[in-house]
């Protein structure tokens, strides 16, 4: 095992004073990644512009509701600075940054802004059609919940009261359940009576550029089939899968890709409901992996309030609350801002267009943007590939593979805290291929050292899988989701 003092990066206070061009504020990190220096930890930014605006006389109050079209409602208020001037640019980088990261963990299609017409006017025109937030406007509106993105200037009185309940999911492990696991190159399912995993199984499949939603239909009847042969009956099924899903419908989801639009509305958006009725209409429940991820941590701790981060292809995320259930958010992390450069200076994310974004920072798509910045040279290697050169190099202990992970577990200190002011976190649950290996611990000792020095307020636990949650707790935590 390789050996750093984590405190080697520690910033000088006269050299890291991060003047964002247009939006100065006095931002001063205790350490700053190795391989990206310039990187403005959205903690820091946010806890200055707070700080300036408690500061100023003149501070207003800003409120909004993030709201979809089925009556579920999330609120947020705050203080920003009187408008006008170098003010107006301020205001509108700390609000648009929140309702972005909002619009990815809670999701919404109707926001409703009180306080400030002329920062509801501007968000108006960014997430629009031909706005910079485009992608979102159509994804997150339209696709997840079938209308664009509408951004409304009211009066405070006209807000809705919050209205977010929790989904009772899961921990339910009486009876003869089956969970599966729908991944992008294999299908996992485990047969459980009274919560033991009697039968196990992966099955290798390739969903994501079949145009026939018949494979996809098929393919998990053929896994559930497979699971119910080890039981002597089935009393509920439950599953996970990457993606997005409302009330058991696929709203959006890289599995079916190749499936046409006709297709996917006719045959996919309610194939779960098909599973279901050739099941004998068993209680049946599909969520988010992500949410079943966290929700097995959870299991496996016997603890609430848990937030799991994985770090694989891209950014996945999920979170068990206080009570100890899921709720009806989105927590796709992977597209919510934790760099506050300025736009120019920092990754663009391909798909979404955006700039700062998680899943440039916690995923394979990190180790790769930062391998040429190490020393490493892959040419045009796929990313799957250049990380597994990375872990290779780290095992040989070079310190250019080290630096990688040093760098993401800077990054990732300063995103827990982030994170800590959209969830109530006691534990932080971490896994996927990222963090395999001699690097999750450089991952983990970094980030810690980051959040005791930087952010002691904190006490949030950071843990990895055991050996029984990585083997079966994602398909016990899915058989789990359904009530009898």
């Amino acid at each position: 095992m390789i050996f750093f003092d984590l405190r080697q990066n520690r910033a000088h206070p006269h050299d890291v004073t991060f003047d964002c061009f247009c939006m100065p504020l006095p931002i001063k990190p205790a350490f700053r990644p190795v391989l990206d220096p310039a990187f403005v930890p959205a903690a820091l930014w946010n806890r200055a512009f707070r700080a300036k605006a408690q500061a100023h006389p003149s501070a207003r109050t800003l409120d909004l509701a993030l709201c979809r079209n089925d009556g579920t409602s999330f609120r947020w208020s705050g203080q920003i600075l009187p408008s006008g001037g170098q003010n107006a640019a301020l205001n509108l980088r700390y609000i648009e940054r929140h309702v972005k990261f909002l619009l990815w963990q809670k999701g919404g299609s109707r926001l409703l802004i009180a306080g400030a017409p002329e920062i509801a006017a501007s968000l108006a025109a960014i997430y629009s059609e031909s706005g910079a937030r485009s992608f979102d406007w159509a994804f997150i509106g339209t696709r997840i919940f079938g209308e664009p993105i509408c951004v409304t200037a009211v009066d405070a009185s006209e807000l809705p009261a919050a209205s977010d309940t929790v989904m009772t999911l899961g921990r339910n492990l009486d009876g003869c359940r089956i969970g599966f696991d729908l991944g992008g190159s294999d299908r996992k399912c485990a047969a459980l009576i009274d919560g033991e995993v009697v039968f196990s199984e992966e099955v290798v499949w390739d969903p994501y550029f079949q145009n026939d939603p018949n494979y996809h239909i098929d393919g998990i009847h053929d896994t559930l089939k497979r699971a119910a042969a080890h039981l002597p009956r089935v009393d509920a099924i439950g599953g996970s899968s990457a993606g997005v899903y409302v009330n058991n419908e696929v709203r959006a989801a890289s599995l079916f890709r190749g499936v046409s639009p006709e297709d996917f509305e006719t045959h996919i958006r309610r194939i779960f409901f098909t599973l279901k009725e050739r099941w004998n209409q068993v209680p049946f429940e599909v969520v988010n992996d992500g949410e079943v991820t966290a929700l097995a941590g959870s299991m496996s701790l016997n603890a609430n309030r848990v937030l799991g981060i994985a770090m694989g292809t891209s950014q996945a995320a999920g979170y068990v609350d206080a009570t100890g259930h899921i709720k009806p958010w989105l927590n796709e992390l992977a597209f919510a801002p934790v760099d506050f450069r300025e736009p120019a200076e920092s990754p663009v994310d391909e798909w979404s267009g955006d700039h700062g974004c998680g899943a440039l920072y916690f995923s394979q798509q990190a180790v790769a943007r930062l391998a040429p910045a190490a020393g490493f040279d892959f040419g045009k290697m796929p990313f799957p590939e250049q990380l597994v050169k990375v872990q290779e190099a780290m095992q040989t202990e070079d310190p250019r593979a080290a630096s990688i992970y040093e760098t993401i577990g800077c990054y990732f200190g300063y995103s827990i805290a982030h994170y800590a002011d959209y969830y109530d976190i006691a534990n932080l649950l971490i896994l996927g291929r990222v963090t395999s290996g001699e690097g999750a611990t450089m991952i983990i000792n970094e980030a810690e050292t980051v959040l005791s020095e930087e952010f002691p307020e904190l006490r949030i636990k950071l843990v990895v899988p055991d050996e029984k949650t990585k083997r079966h707790g994602q398909a016990v935590a899915a058989a789990s989701l359904p009530p009898r």
